[in-house]
């Protein structure tokens, strides 16, 4: 490996609810570099959770990647000419962006609807333990079970 390790960089809270756990949600729904359309459908989707809800929306999309968030996770390890599937405690920041990247795709896999809408019923879904994105998790955390007999590679 050359060179030395990118530092990490801090990022600014959004403008509405001065949350950086939002301004990365902003990111990652970004495309092409349109961050004023993505803010609108991050913006309109809390909206929506906090109609459909009757709660706070932060509250709501917190609870959201709590539940979503993985505790478990499978890397793939060559040991003698074979590959196996080793169980490992997952980090803080990357269960954070296991779940948003599983809460966007389960978002995206929906049709017709408009993204913050679509946003906004797969995160009421996920606040309540269900939908794609807990699936997902679930099948994880199910594969790391199944290869717990392998954990001693790691």
């Amino acid at each position: 490996m050359r060179g030395k390790k990118a530092p990490r960089r801090a990022i600014a809270p959004d403008q509405k609810f001065n949350s950086t756990s939002i301004a990365k949600l902003i990111n990652y729904v970004m495309r092409r570099g349109k961050k004023r359309t993505a803010t609108n459908v991050v913006y309109q989707m809390l909206g929506m959770v906090s109609e459909k809800s009757k709660q706070d929306p932060l509250a709501v999309y917190e609870q959201a990647i709590k539940n979503v968030s993985p505790q478990l996770e499978v890397r793939s390890r060559r040991v003698g000419g074979a590959n196996y599937q080793i169980p490992v405690e997952v980090r803080g920041e990357r269960k954070y962006t296991l779940a948003c990247r599983w809460i966007l795709a389960a978002a995206k896999s929906r049709k017709g609807a408009p993204m913050h809408q679509k946003l906004a019923d797969e995160i009421l879904a996920a606040a309540k333990g269900e939908g794609n994105a807990i699936k997902k998790k679930e099948d994880m955390v199910r594969m790391a079970e199944a290869n717990r007999a392998f954990s001693h590679f790691g």
